[in-house]
């Protein structure tokens, strides 16, 4: 293992063990549940989306795998304070991330944090896992309440 993969399993570890922005919040203006069938992977994420349209806060609940709760702490870290057209386009920046051949991902450091998952891809079975949490807050953000990635 490179020092490079070493650190980033490092990194899905401490957020695994240490979740950020985990548990209920409240008040919350948008909120859906997600629910992989094939790990038992669930999360529920909940955001406070303000009036400009700006996620001022954002937590997610549940229980899951390593890569499925460090996924989940590592996106509501990025999300908080971006706007929902922000959100959505790093939605789609995270999924090209851990389906796309790595010679399409031009540049890992310009997707700081979320870079840790471009190894995903090499375990297809890993990939529904990392992108629950990512589906589950689109799906908030658009006023859908349940997702799965069966």
């Amino acid at each position: 293992m490179n020092e490079l993969q070493e650190l980033y399993q490092q990194v899905i570890l401490d957020h695994n063990k240490n979740p950020r922005n985990f548990g209920k919040l409240e008040p919350a203006t948008h909120h859906a549940e997600g629910h992989n069938p094939l790990c038992g992977d669930n999360v529920t994420v909940e955001l406070f989306l303000d009036a400009a349209g700006v996620i001022r806060d954002i937590r997610f609940s549940g229980s899951g795998c390593a890569i499925s709760k460090a996924s989940a702490s590592i996106m509501t870290t990025v999300l908080k304070g971006k706007t929902k057209a922000e959100a959505e386009k790093m939605f789609a920046q995270f999924q090209h991330l851990v389906t796309a051949d790595m010679s399409e991902i031009a540049d890992l450091e310009s997707l700081g944090k979320l870079a840790v998952f471009a190894g995903v891809k090499e375990f297809p079975a890993r990939i529904k896992c990392a992108s629950l949490s990512w589906h589950t807050m689109t799906a908030a953000l658009h006023g859908e309440e349940i997702v799965s990635t069966e």
